[in-house]
């Protein structure tokens, strides 16, 4: 995730730039962030997240998304991009600024890179947590065997897992179904490429 710090934007000049780009990028407070490039880790981690889950799911009534949804974030606005996310029952839209807006994702998942990995486990897991229909929230180390996984309580409250091990299993409560860690990581190769 990449400044431009040439210029500030105001949010009409960032609406205008989502709907004429073919890259995304996220707002936040006159800064533009470009969403853009990745190693080939993180999209093959990101490709048989999308595989993987959608053969899982019951595909009438579950959905699985891609990075390029926009997702609603009530607490930062106007709208954040997650690796992946998903959701079962009927996807609920939002139209901010001219585009549409996922507002009711159960799952979201973040790869991370050195880049972006402070960011991913503090401030936008922190607004991430804003969204009502949110139950779950993985991070998935590239570079590294290593899943995080926050599973929202009865009571508000978010219970912390971590599983490193090719042999563990995620449990995705939100969606009903299982992830081992050997299908997130095939066909990955730590040692081909440093992590974006």
């Amino acid at each position: 995730m990449a400044a431009n710090p040439e210029r500030r934007y105001t949010l009409e000049e960032y609406f205008e730039l989502e709907r004429t780009s073919n890259e995304r990028f996220e707002f936040w407070n006159g800064e533009v962030f470009s969403m853009g490039g990745a190693s080939e880790s993180h999209d093959r981690i990101v490709i048989n997240l999308i595989v993987h889950l959608s053969m899982k799911l019951d595909s009438a009534r579950c959905r699985v998304f891609s990075a390029d949804m926009r997702i609603k974030v009530p607490s930062a606005p106007p709208y954040r991009y997650a690796d992946f996310s998903a959701l079962c029952g009927k996807a609920q839209f939002e139209e901010i600024g001219g585009v549409a807006a996922l507002t009711n994702p159960q799952l979201l998942i973040e790869v991370l890179s050195p880049s972006t990995e402070a960011y991913d486990r503090g401030d936008k897991f922190t607004h991430y947590k804003s969204i009502p229909a949110l139950h779950e929230y993985l991070l998935v180390a590239q570079h590294r065997t290593h899943v995080t996984q926050f599973t929202k309580q009865d009571d508000g409250s978010w219970k912390y897992d971590e599983l490193n091990d090719l042999t563990s299993t995620v449990k995705v409560a939100s969606l009903n179904c299982e992830l081992p860690l050997d299908e997130i990581y095939r066909g990955v190769n730590f040692d081909a490429e440093p992590a974006a």
